[in-house]
Formats: structure tokens, sequence, C-alpha cells
């Protein structure tokens, strides 16, 4: 009777349910193996995201993160905060932040009275790297200390959900540090631009690494190689029974890596992402007809610069342990190419870019697809031919990068199960250049809205520098792993940002610098 009463219950006889056996197991079977996997994905989450490239990002991903967009981050706005009221150089703030309506001037007046009160005004420990240490920190030229502390009481606060919980990420440099070991480390490809990039890189992650060469001894070329190593010093290396925070965790270096030879962040001076010999040789290939009007036409002046072919600098960046472990390729072009170095194109009596971009500026730009120019028009003088150029070797620049990283077996993380190597896709970020800044120096304080340059100057392109960043972005548009980040607005508005020696290059400690490395490791770990 209870077994009548148990079929009844269930609403399946025991001759019916034995007709189902076989179907039974297997469904079991089934809904176990889909157990199991969740169960080892929700485990391999918790312990590391990046378990498999194999595996689909979004497996991995809380489902409820918080984005930062490129767009939202470059949408922000420079608020004044006194460097006293800072912790650190890239102290996070927001709507609630009891220091984000400081007066500014209720602090105690400060001037600078020696070289070292810089690093002070930074909320800088110190820098690893010592090439042109003071000019790099803006603080070589002792009749100009009196735009300090000023020009470093700055903060870029985003807009968006970057400024929400679980926006953009708080920054700690022992957590980037971890990053760059355990996950693999930058390559920074590009001009003096980007060594002001690797200067500030070795403040914000001093002391826990070195920099290499030493420059205080002999001499130096600026296609030396210049590399961020872990500090064998650091405190991120000490056991956990010797740390004192019993949250402490000790790095987790992935196999083969090797403290002595493996780079954190290496910086290549990269002017033009080509050599001269290749753009000579496609130059001649794509526009053959300039050489048959005119069979002396010589496309490069006698400017100098330091540059090499992308064979050299994919290598570096897909070299294995021990040698390297790059996650993320850095790259930004722009600023040398001129009229200036590209003399062949340059005429005196010609307009700027007219044809490329129609009557557009800066500010109307659409985002209408660009025009072209046809084959067998002829010669284009000034930017015109300079912009078409760069278009044309920068599409075959994207393919190049593209075939590399689709045949790379990837870097190598320190979160693999143990015998198992665990790898993950390497990325590249473009970064976009900027212009400079008329008559700099007199600027004590960040602008509002960009101010867009209105005249073309004969011999520099910095009024063109937008029409590059457009052309690149288009042409790596459709590169999964070729990221173009459109974070240029921070530095757009830093007049008072720049070196001492010129509008262009960036001294470390104002923020523009400081930013580009807050979001860029916020986007590789965050938004990928």
């Amino acid at each position: 009777m209870a077994a009548a009463r148990a079929d009844m219950m269930f609403g399946v006889g025991i001759t019916t349910l034995s007709n189902y056996t076989r179907s039974g197991r297997r469904k079991l079977l089934f809904l176990f193996l889909v157990f199991g996997s969740l169960l080892f994905l929700s485990t391999a989450t918790e312990r590391g995201r990046n378990i498999s490239t194999n595996l689909p990002s979004y497996l991995f991903k809380p489902s409820e993160q918080v984005s930062c967009s490129p767009k939202e981050y470059s949408s922000g706005r420079w608020v004044r905060r006194p460097y006293w009221s800072r912790p650190g150089p890239l102290s996070k703030t927001n709507a609630d932040d009891t220091l984000f309506d400081i007066e500014p001037d209720s602090g105690p007046p400060v001037t600078m009275t020696k070289h070292e009160d810089i690093l002070k005004f930074a909320r800088f420990e110190g820098c690893a790297s010592n090439r042109e240490y003071w000019l790099q920190l803006g603080a070589d030229i002792v009749e100009m200390w009196d735009r300090f502390p000023r020009a470093h009481e700055w903060e870029w606060v985003p807009a968006g959900q970057c400024g929400l919980g679980g926006g953009l990420s708080e920054w700690d440099k022992e957590e980037m540090v971890r990053d760059l070991v355990e996950k693999g480390g930058w390559l920074l490809i590009g001009d003096s631009v980007t060594e002001n990039h690797f200067f500030s890189l070795s403040c914000l992650l001093y002391p826990h690494v070195v920099a290499v060469p030493d420059y205080q001894h002999g001499t130096f070329d600026r296609g030396w190689p210049q590399n961020l190593f872990l500090n064998p010093a650091s405190p991120l290396l000490q056991d956990r029974d010797n740390s004192a925070d019993a949250t402490f965790k000790p790095l987790r270096l992935p196999p083969g890596f090797d403290i002595a030879q493996t780079p954190l962040v290496t910086y290549r001076r990269v002017d033009l992402l080509w050599s001269r010999d290749e753009l000579s040789q496609m130059h001649r290939e794509l526009h053959p007809e300039v050489y048959e009007q005119n069979p002396t036409f010589k496309l490069f002046s006698d400017d100098l610069t330091w540059t090499m072919s992308p064979d050299i600098y994919l290598d570096i960046f897909t070299k294995p342990l021990p040698q390297a472990n790059y996650a993320a390729m850095i790259v930004s072009t722009a600023g040398h190419w001129t009229t200036g170095l590209f003399r062949g194109y340059h005429n005196p009596d010609g307009d700027a870019s007219k044809m490329l971009f129609s009557n557009e500026t800066e500010v109307t730009a659409s985002s209408s697809p660009l025009l072209t120019f046809k084959a067998g028009e002829g010669e284009k003088l000034r930017y015109d031919g300079v912009l078409n150029f760069f278009g044309e070797v920068m599409d075959r620049w994207g393919k190049k990068v593209k075939s590399t990283l689709d045949s790379d077996r990837g870097a190598v993380l320190s979160s693999g199960p143990a015998g198992r190597t665990v790898t993950a896709l390497r990325q590249v970020i473009i970064r976009p250049y900027f212009p400079g800044h008329a008559d700099c120096h007199s600027h004590r304080e960040p602008w509002s809205e960009i101010h867009p340059w209105e005249s073309a100057d004969q011999y520099w392109n910095w009024a063109d520098i937008w029409k590059y960043n457009r052309i690149f972005e288009a042409l790596l548009a459709p590169y999964e792993r070729l990221h173009f980040l459109k974070i240029d607005k921070p530095a757009r508005l830093r007049p008072d940002a720049h070196s001492s020696h010129d509008c262009l290059h960036l001294m470390s400690g104002a923020g523009v610098l400081e930013g580009w490395t807050h979001y860029v490791w916020h986007y590789l770990t965050r938004e990928l």
C-alpha cells in the first residue's frame, strides 16, 4: 500500500519508471556535467579571471560590473585639489568626497625652494628612472619654479559611470605591479612623449621597480631600450610569514619569470612605427606616378628620427619568458608625421589638408567615411599627401600586427593549476596623439574646454593631429585586439602641464601622464 501511495504521489508507477531508466541516466549525467562545469568556472573566477584564452571572457565578468568607457573617462574635467589634501598622485575623488569642495587656497602658502620639493607636490615617493630626472619632472629651470605647486594641484574627475562605486578602478600601485608580474608587462612604443609616459610610470611604481640603464654615468642614445624591472627589495616579494599584514598576498611569479631578465615595462623609441627604408619602399610601390613625374623626388628630409621596423618591436613584444612576458603593447604616433620630415610633400604655397576632410574642422568633424584620393590623381602636397600616405601605411601596419597576434601563443599567467602553463591573449592599445599648446608657459591652470588650432604650421602638424587620430581609429576599428582609446582630452585641457623646455612634452606629476597609466591599467584589467 505504501508503495502504491508513493506511486500515486509522484504520478509515476514502478513499471513506467523502469521504462525510462536509460534516458534518465543520460539526463542525470548531462546535468552532472553542466553543474560540474559551472562549479569549476565559479571556483576559477575567484582564483583568477584569466584562466584560459579558449574560454569566452564574459564567463569571468561579474554580471553587474560597472563600466568606465574611454568616452566617459575622457568626458570629465580637471578639479582643483591642493596637493597636501591628496594622499597619493592618483587619489580618486567623487561627488560625496569631503575633499572635493576644499577651498583651493585654504592651506598654508607654499613655494618651491629646492628641486626635491617637486616630489612632495606630485605625491611621488621617488622615481626609478634617472634619465633627465629634473627635466622630466619639470623642475630643471629655477626661474620657472613659480609654477609650483599649482601645476600639481589638479585632479581629473571622469564622467558617467566612472565615478560610481566599481567604475574606474581605484589606483593602487601595488596591485598594478602585481598585475604586471602575474598577468604580463607593458611594451611602450612611440616617440619622446611616450618616453615622458615611461618616466612617469617609473615614479608611480616606485619603489617596487628599478630602471635600466643607469643614465648617471656615460653617454646615451635615444634608441636604447629603457626597462623597469621588479625591485628585488620590494615588500611584495616577502613571504607571507614575514609580513605584519594578515591580508598580505606575496607575488606569484609566472613559470620562467626571472627578476633579473624579465622587464615589467619597456620603452622603445619608434617615431613612425615603420623604418625609413620601409616607408620609402612602400611610397614607391603606392605612388609610382610621383617618381615618374619627378625622378629626383625625395620623400624624407635630413631631420633626425629614431624609428624601427615593426618586425623588430613585434618580435620584442612576443618574446617568451624569461626574456619578456608582455601582455600589452601601448602605441602612439603622429607627432613626427610632418612636412618637415616628409619633405617631399612640403609646399610653401599649398594649403593644409582640405581635400581629405573637405572643409571640416576639429570641432565640426563628422563621423562620415574619410575621402581618399583616386589612383592617377597625381601628387598631393602638404598634409593632404602626408595624411593620405599615413593612412595607407597604417592600414598595412594594422594588418601586420593582427597577423602577429593571431599566430602568437600569448603572455604566461601565474594563476594556472600546478604544472600547467596558462596564457592570455596579448592586446594592443593605441593612445591618440595630442597637439601642443601655444604659449603654454604663460598658463597657470587647465582649460574647461578644448581650444582647437585654427591655423596650420608649415613645419609642425599640431593643427592636423586630430586627422591622424581619426584615420588611425577608423583603420583599426575592425580588429578585435587593437584598441584605440580616445583618452586625449585631459591632455588637451592642460596647457600648464608641459615641460619647462617646450609646449609639446609633458612633465611627470601634473596628472596627465599618470592618468594615461591609470586608465590603460583599468581598461586592460576591467574592461576587456
